[in-house]
């Protein structure tokens, strides 16, 4: 039986001037990189780096972080933007897919599959360590993670009815403490009511409560991160 092969996924981003910039401030060449790289495992020609700062090549993954080893310098220094999905803060790290899996403390196949879907569905201890593993700040762990729309959608919930009802599975998309998530919620829903008549904007949309300090016109969810912000939690929001 043919073993499955993980989904493909698209290349490293990467900045073919910034691996100049960054060799050349070394004041290494070519030759003196390839050679570095090979004392990290990675074996290739000069003529490899070249056409990485050409832009006519894309390293891979083990050759993207073997790379930055040798040109000392953080590997997202070398992607030319701020990461931006799973596999981006993973290889920011320096890990392949199974030791990221094993040190979050998953399947292999169920990392794979949340990297390939830029989806996660991991309990709240899964969650928090996936945080840490890739080191995630908790704005970017909600995005990379799919869940900014389901936050947005339960954050109104608790607006408009029962913030109670939501604590534990907000804390799924969110791994904070739950008496900090509690607190943030029910001071949330104080600041904002419910308008219930013509004029104040749609049925069920939630709106400053009057003389609530610090809303004005922002929305709930930036509210939330706000005033989450505010508390000292093992992961920096």
């Amino acid at each position: 039986m043919r073993r499955r092969q993980p989904p493909a996924l698209p290349p490293v981003p990467f900045s073919p001037a910034a691996a100049r910039a960054h060799r050349a401030g070394l004041g290494l060449t070519p030759e003196q990189v390839a050679g570095a790289m090979a004392a990290h495992g990675v074996r290739l020609l000069p003529a490899h780096v070249l056409g990485w700062e050409g832009g006519e090549l894309r390293p891979t993954e083990e050759e993207f972080i073997a790379l930055a080893r040798a040109l000392w310098c953080p590997p997202a220094q070398l992607m030319g933007a701020h990461p931006a999905r799973l596999r981006d803060f993973r290889v920011a790290r320096e890990l392949n897919q199974e030791a990221a899996a094993r040190r979050i403390g998953i399947a292999l196949r169920h990392y794979q599959q949340a990297e390939a879907a830029d989806r996660w569905d991991g309990d709240e201890a899964q969650t928090h360590a996936l945080a840490q593993v890739l080191g995630l700040r908790l704005r970017e762990l909600v995005a990379v993670t799919g869940r900014r729309e389901e936050l947005d959608q339960r954050l109104k919930q608790c607006v408009d009815g029962r913030w109670q009802a939501h604590v534990r599975a907000i804390g799924r998309i969110v791994p904070v403490h739950e008496e900090d998530l509690a607190a943030v919620l029910a001071e949330l829903q104080s600041e904002y009511q419910v308008s219930s008549h013509w004029g104040a904007g749609s049925w069920g949309s939630p709106v400053p409560a009057a003389g609530a300090a610090g809303t004005g016109d922002q929305p709930v969810g930036e509210r939330f991160w706000e005033l989450l912000g505010r508390r000292q939690t093992d992961i920096p929001v």
